[in-house]
């Protein structure tokens, strides 16, 4: 586990309190069962960003605290913890890296500042396959008109603003496209889960020179894996309160006069999950230091932590269902909640397949 500065203690302290009080796991089934169109509320999503967390990467001149990975994942875990919904990976995180890299003082200008206080939404639009496939990419500009698809677009129906990838002249960039410029549909999916997401639709969207940020693929990669290490952070912080809370469960669930935890298969197994968490930690902190460091190690150690935390949260969710006996099948506990956002997280941002691969072709295979 990495020695934390003081000022990252306090922030995770803050964020245990805050989700403490304000977003306990209920608050993903009150959304769950309203079918709330966002995904999020909007008003936990104000709070979050009047706590500075939006703006945690944002420069200061921009209204941000201009801090790193590592300390926004310090966040991400304890939201994980109680599954959480809002933009934070999405826009706090991905949205603002692609800002913060790649825009021009004037894109960052208009933007940066409605990102660090909450007020807009900027989210990438990448996919256009099921599966995750980031150099896949068939969308167009041609005479300053882009037109194409996305799919499983992360707070899509929320999104003020789209990061976009396009070819143009054969040559992979990245687009700023507002939600409400003409051409652009979007239709909202409903995923396991229940957080938001949206398929979009481009015609003859307009755009320009001013509407390009400076980096093209090289950018790409830089800002998914800032968003593959967030959302590793945060499936770490389910995966370990699940573990928490099927632990408890072995303590105190009484079968044939005793603790069933005292079974030896049970400690086994149990056993084996705490260590893959702990291994867990360590390749998602190694994955946010490295960025914060712009390590040439980036990409393989994030694609070592996504698989690592995938399994991880895959293995943990899966024995949560399994040592809570029928209980665990019912919809009055959480642990669905818990299994259904496993698999959500597994698939974004690349699953553990898309991962091994990208890891064997950096170490030179």
């Amino acid at each position: 586990m990495a020695v934390l500065t003081e000022e990252q203690q306090m922030l995770r302290e803050a964020a245990q309190d805050w989700v403490t009080r304000r977003s306990p796991i209920r608050a993903l089934r009150n959304l769950r069962d309203r079918g709330a169109e966002l995904g999020y509320e909007p008003a936990v999503w104000t709070e979050m960003a009047a706590m500075g967390w939006a703006g945690t990467i944002v420069p200061e001149e921009y209204g941000g605290s201009n801090l790193g990975c590592m300390d926004l994942a310090l966040v991400l875990e304890e939201l994980g913890r109680t599954l959480t919904a809002s933009p934070l990976i999405a826009s706090g995180l991905a949205g603002a890296s692609a800002l913060v890299l790649g825009g021009s003082a004037g894109q960052n200008q208009a933007w940066l500042p409605r990102v660090a206080d909450g007020t807009a939404i900027v989210t990438l639009a990448v996919d256009e396959q099921r599966h995750h496939n980031p150099q896949r990419v068939e969308t167009e500009v041609v005479g300053g008109r882009l037109s194409g698809e996305k799919v499983f677009v992360i707070e899509g129906m929320a999104a003020h603003l789209f990061v976009v990838s396009a070819r143009s002249a054969g040559t992979l960039e990245l687009y700023l496209v507002r939600a409400d410029a003409e051409g652009v549909s979007r239709q909202r999916l409903s995923l396991a889960d229940s957080r938001g997401a949206a398929n979009l639709t481009f015609k003859d969207v307009v755009v320009s020179d001013a509407d390009r940020l400076s980096g093209g693929a090289a950018l790409l990669d830089k800002v998914l894996d800032r968003g593959r290490a967030g959302i590793c952070a945060e499936m770490l912080g389910s995966a370990c309160q699940a573990f928490d809370m099927t632990l408890d469960y072995l303590k105190t669930r009484v079968q044939f006069d005793q603790p069933i935890g005292s079974f030896q298969a049970l400690q086994h197994r149990a056993a084996k999950m705490f260590t893959e968490l702990e291994l867990s930690r360590s390749a998602v902190e190694a994955a946010c230091m490295a960025i914060d460091a712009d390590s040439p190690d980036r990409a393989a150690l994030v694609s070592l932590a996504k698989v690592k935390v995938g399994d991880t949260f895959h293995l943990v969710s899966n024995e949560m269902v399994q040592m809570h006996g029928g209980i665990a099948m019912t919809d009055a506990h959480d642990a669905g909640l818990y299994l259904k956002r496993a698999r959500a997280a597994e698939a974004a941002f690349g699953n553990q397949a898309f991962h091994r691969d990208r890891y064997a072709r950096c170490q030179g295979y």
